[in-house]
């Protein structure tokens, strides 16, 4: 055989070498799976919203199997079979994909559903536990190597000091930055507990609520804004708000999870003089009479006996009217809890009608933090 013709050959193998690498490399890359959330049904055609790339369109034969299983359960064989009419918008789907598609559009094998209804059932059941059996406050102290945390939770006469206990099996997080959500915090050690933080915990209370065997513990760092409002944008769904402490002008982001409420005048007025020195500060003195009859005072329920502000406060500013950042105006004092930040941060809780409260800065701002993380908003999700 002639030397070219031995090349030619050697030449064509390599080639077909290179091309079948290409081709198993090309297959190794195809995903197998689509997971998220399904954005529509079009007959047998589902579009998935994915968690990274986008939305995906997968065709499902009569033949691939669905199953449904419940939030967080892992174990396949307790899954459920169901029919794919059974499948709606917003539920979670992990789309096992067949290899031998042909065509643009892949073909499931296997759906694996979690309903969008079970996700709002176990969400509620969720919140009515972390209400029952879960308390907040702000951070005291961190003893990483005994595992325990003292928070302060409550103000004036509700206040006290709770030692939350942790061990190996406690599953401690931090919510991730501009976010409230604990399906969204992330898992972190002890030590990344601070001073200060906002912390709630779930577990085994002792008979008077001072100690906790916590089985979850969820933390964040968060800052207290008191000012007026200089500008609204209702359309942005933000308020810039003029920081008495430092002077200078925040940027507050409002989101639909931003729990934003409005004190009426004389309650003001009442729950600034009990944080000055009244019932509020422990002395469990009466300062005047209820709240009366105007606006909020019917949903303040739990004030206490004879009209007066005695109670959890906390109790209290959960159940008053929620409002919009439509109902607030440029030149209103508010009081708020959010995300951490200099110039630009998230709202986590806002509190209007507050000029009376501004005069008690530290007490007042002690009962926000309790509100914002505490028994007063679980209370409030789990309604």
């Amino acid at each position: 055989m002639m030397q070219s013709e031995k090349t030619r050959i050697l030449v064509l193998a390599a080639w077909a070498v290179l091309m079948a690498s290409l081709a198993a490399g090309a297959s190794a890359q195809a995903p197998s799976r689509i997971v998220g959330t399904i954005a529509a049904i079009n007959g047998n055609t589902l579009t998935v919203k994915t968690d990274g790339d986008g939305e995906r369109q997968v065709l499902v034969p009569a033949t691939a199997p669905v199953k449904r299983i419940a939030p967080g359960q892992k174990d396949l064989s307790a899954a459920e079979a169901i029919q794919f009419g059974d499948l709606a918008k917003g539920d979670r789907v992990l789309v096992k994909l067949d290899p031998e598609t042909q065509g643009s559009v892949p073909q499931a094998l296997q759906i694996i559903a979690v309903k969008q209804t079970d996700v709002a059932a176990k969400q509620q059941k969720d919140r009515e536990d972390w209400q029952r059996r879960g308390v907040g406050g702000l951070v005291k102290s961190v003893d990483a190597q005994a595992g325990a945390i003292l928070i302060g939770s409550g103000v004036g006469a509700t206040a006290k000091t709770i030692a939350v206990h942790t061990t190996k099996a406690t599953v401690l997080k931090r919510y991730a930055q501009a976010s409230v959500s604990y399906d969204a915090a992330q898992i972190a050690a002890i030590d990344a507990i601070h001073v200060g933080d906002q912390l709630r915990a779930r577990g085994q209370k002792n008979a008077d609520g001072t100690e906790m065997n916590a089985e979850d513990v969820v933390s964040g760092t968060f800052r207290n804004i008191s000012g007026t409002i200089s500008s609204l944008d209702t359309a942005a769904s933000t308020l810039v708000v003029k920081d008495l402490a430092t002077k200078k002008q925040v940027t507050v982001h409002i989101t639909a999870d931003a729990q934003m409420k409005q004190l009426p005048e004389t309650m003001a007025r009442m729950l600034a003089a009990r944080l000055k020195g009244g019932a509020l500060a422990g002395q469990g003195a009466q300062a005047g009479p209820g709240p009366g009859t105007g606006p909020g005072a019917q949903q303040a329920g739990g004030m206490g006996r004879s009209g007066g502000m005695g109670g959890d406060p906390q109790q209290m500013l959960s159940r008053l009217p929620a409002i919009q950042l439509s109902d607030l105006k440029k030149g209103d004092a508010v009081m708020l809890v959010s995300t951490d930040g200099t110039t630009e941060v998230t709202g986590i809780t806002l509190l209007s009608g507050v000029e009376p409260l501004l005069e008690a800065p530290a007490a007042s701002q002690s009962l926000l933090n309790n509100w914002s993380l505490g028994s007063g908003s679980a209370e409030a999700s789990a309604q």
